[in-house]
């Protein structure tokens, strides 16, 4: 699908149609977005802006330290938009080529922050002059709904922070819980960083307006004060982490204390049954309540290691 949104006076209109580039100049062309276009589309926006659209796997495997490169008077910039996916993210990559009066866009699903521009630039055109300001639109967007899944990543910790200090459903579920929480935090992370080293570089370069300097700074900020946010979240999930692990390593070693002193109870009692077990003339053998003066003892013997590991502090 394709989308092409150009200026006709004091409006922007918007075409769904590959052959309305044929009345329109480069001049009025804001913004086009290829929304996973076929091969007709592609190669008309092509030959309407004179330079080729990078392919998706050819923007898949540019590095991470080379998302952004220049050349021919065009700025080429490559990133992944985030969504969250039930507990996970999702990565959906986008590429932006910005001429000098138009943006082009090339993404293959839907994503939020493109659907919430496309009704405000038709409905508030003076805001929009040439597609830098679309693709500055377009980041302050994207940084703000990736500020909402940070938030919504520290509401979880919060509630998990709840779930320890009230000792609710702590167990290795609950860590697997918390382990996926930092993968999630991790993962936007990345992606942020990754915005603010393409943004950083679009602001230094020569083709980006000076008039948005402040505005694009001010996301830069934005940007900066998220990665901050990330950053103590991330180092919370740890403590929690480390938290939860400790419980459970606790509970594990009450566990095993048990068991060990049942085991210590039980042992003087153990080896006077084992020594009147043996097939051999004992004391007291022939007499025949000698059984309760057997299990007297025992008992005796019992209480009395109870008594010293009440004493010694360890029951």
């Amino acid at each position: 699908m394709i989308k092409i949104f150009y200026r006709q006076g004091e409006e922007i209109l918007l075409s769904q149609s590959k052959t309305e580039f044929a009345a329109i100049s480069k001049e009025n062309a804001l913004w086009i977005d290829l929304l996973d276009p076929t091969g007709e589309e592609k190669r008309a926006a092509e030959a309407f802006l004179g330079a080729t659209i990078q392919s998706r796997a050819q923007a898949e495997e540019i590095e991470s330290s080379s998302r952004f490169h220049e050349a021919d008077g065009i700025i080429y910039a490559n990133t992944n938009f985030i969504s969250p996916t039930g507990g996970e993210m999702s990565m959906d990559p986008v590429s932006f080529m910005l001429t000098k009066h138009t943006l082009t866009t090339l993404r293959d699903i839907p994503i939020r922050s493109f659907d919430l521009l496309t009704n405000k630039i038709q409905a508030r055109p003076d805001l929009y002059h040439d597609g830098f300001n679309v693709f500055v639109e377009i980041i302050d967007k994207r940084v703000d709904l990736d500020a909402d899944i940070v938030e919504l990543i520290s509401q979880d910790t919060s509630q998990f922070s709840k779930r320890i200090n009230q000792n609710e459903g702590i167990n290795e579920e609950f860590l697997l819980d918390i382990n996926q929480l930092q993968e999630n935090a991790m993962v936007i992370r990345e992606n942020v960083v990754d915005k603010q080293r393409i943004l950083g570089n679009i602001l230094k370069s020569d083709l980006f307006p000076d008039a948005l300097d402040k505005k694009f700074s001010i996301i830069l900020q934005d940007i900066s004060s998220l990665i901050n946010h990330i950053n103590f979240t991330f180092e919370r999930l740890e403590y929690l982490q480390d938290t939860v692990v400790g419980i459970i390593n606790l509970d594990q070693n009450k566990i095993m204390k048990i068991f060990t002193l049942i085991s210590l109870l039980f042992m003087p009692a153990t080896l006077i049954c084992s020594f009147y077990g043996m097939n051999v003339t004992l004391p007291f053998a022939e007499i025949k309540l000698a059984w309760v003066g057997i299990f007297v003892l025992m008992l005796l013997m019992v209480g009395a290691v109870l008594i010293i590991f009440k004493r010694k502090k360890m029951l």
